[in-house]
């Protein structure tokens, strides 16, 4: 039988939400998996998976049954193209991170990825994760197949050929469709990445953007507010077989000591004395130096990240980003909240998936952030009516106040995802208040 814990506390990454579950279990198999979501329908209990928390939201919230999919990360097939890229499918539990690696040892990587890898692939695809590049798409995309657990315990195989309405709300549905416990991905071999990161000007920054997010294959900045300081990061690829890492020391003191130890504890100082903000920003921005180093991929891509926040994105319509951008730098400068940490901007394709946030336009995409010790709704909440007069769809993961009917108008094929997940889960079993929320009542 799958392992089971007495009911405990769950908090999330971000201590935005907690839970206190019926049972914890963690099933070894697809067969114990099946098992445990059929009887949980039975009993009438409520079902939420769970992997490594970093949703901002309480999507994985419940008060039934929580599963830990940890034990579902092998990687089951690989069906290797002659062009060199392959479908490789994969248990949903995984970690991005342990993915990461497995790919790599057979020659291969993810086409984009975001900055964290702490993630499971389950939660990752199901919440939408993205990286940056104006030719990609986020995680979602590169998802060709998936095994789910429906709420009758019925393991189903779906595919854009077979049962595909089932396979749009899977791969990106909140887990409203059923639990994943495999999937499918589109990957391609392995590859390296030049990375070029500068500090600039904001304003140079904003005036030649579209040169700088189509010319290279990823690009993103932060801008660091009360400031009109940015840090650019442009990602190329290069020959797998090409690397130029950073020295040791100089990754250190970048990656571990400023950007986590130092900007941790700047954080404190100023979350007890917020009227120093704007000066610590002038300060951080220019401390900032350029480095340019070749590495895999994943390691290029993902960055670690040990000071706790709280965040909250908006895709929108890319050419609306200036004056988006604007709004925001005039709120913050008038309204006296003190925000230490930089706003995040990265850039994807558009794409025909029903949940995406880049759902048929060329997207940029806004995170804010503040530090988990200092308040964060007015901000938030002044940010969010910027984004909702440019039609701004908020990433699934992340904190936002919008419910089902603002859905309805801002996704085409919002209706067919309400359908859907009615039709596969009928007696809401893979519901909690977060999914109720942004799917709305059912018929």
């Amino acid at each position: 039988m799958a392992t089971s814990a007495t009911s405990t506390t769950w908090r999330n990454w971000a201590r935005t939400a907690s839970a206190t579950p019926s049972s914890v279990r963690s099933p070894r198999d697809q067969a114990e998996l099946s098992e445990i979501v059929a009887l949980a329908a039975l009993n009438g209990t409520h079902v939420r998976a769970v992997g490594a928390g970093h949703s901002f939201t309480p999507a994985a919230v419940t008060d039934g049954v929580h599963l830990h999919l940890d034990s579902l990360d092998t990687v089951e097939r690989v069906e290797r193209r002659p062009d060199g890229s392959a479908l490789v499918t994969v248990g949903a539990g995984i970690r991005l991170a342990a993915l990461n690696s497995l790919l790599a040892a057979l020659g291969l990587a993810m086409r984009n990825l975001g900055d964290i890898d702490k993630q499971s692939i389950a939660g990752a695809i199901s919440t939408g994760t993205h990286g940056t590049g104006a030719r990609l798409g986020g995680l979602a995309t590169q998802v060709t197949a998936v095994r789910v657990v429906t709420a009758s315990g019925e393991v189903v195989e779906a595919s854009p050929e077979v049962e595909p309405e089932l396979f749009e709300l899977a791969r990106l549905g909140l887990g409203s469709a059923g639990v994943l416990s495999a999937v499918t991905l589109d990957v391609v071999p392995a590859y390296a990445l030049e990375a070029r990161e500068e500090p600039w000007p904001l304003d140079a920054v904003l005036e030649q953007l579209d040169t700088l997010v189509d010319g290279n294959d990823h690009f993103e900045f932060y801008w660091f507010p009360h400031t009109r300081r940015a840090l650019t990061k442009r990602n190329n690829r290069v020959a797998a077989q090409t690397h130029r890492p950073l020295n040791p020391v100089r990754a250190w003191l970048d990656d571990e000591l400023l950007s986590n130890g130092i900007f941790g504890a700047t954080n404190r100082v100023v979350s007890w004395a917020p009227g120093i903000t704007p000066r610590v920003n002038q300060i951080s921005a220019r401390a900032l130096s350029a480095r340019r180093y070749v590495a895999p991929s994943p390691e290029v891509f993902a960055s670690p990240r040990r000071v706790r926040f709280r965040e909250m994105e908006y895709a929108i319509p890319r050419e609306t980003l200036v004056d988006v951008l604007a709004e925001i730098d005039a709120w913050v400068r008038t309204s006296g909240e003190h925000i230490p940490f930089p706003c995040e901007i990265r850039f994807a394709a558009p794409d025909d998936l029903w949940l995406s946030t880049a759902h048929g336009r060329a997207t940029a995409y806004v995170a804010v952030h503040q530090y988990w010790r200092m308040p964060h709704e007015r901000y938030f909440a002044a940010v969010e009516r910027i984004m909702a007069q440019v039609d701004g769809r908020p990433h699934w993961g992340k904190m936002h106040g919008l419910e089902a009917p603002r859905f309805a108008e801002l996704y085409p094929r919002f209706a067919d995802a309400q359908r859907v997940r009615a039709a596969v889960d009928p007696k809401g079993v893979f519901d909690n208040p977060y999914v109720e929320r942004v799917f709305g009542p059912r018929p």
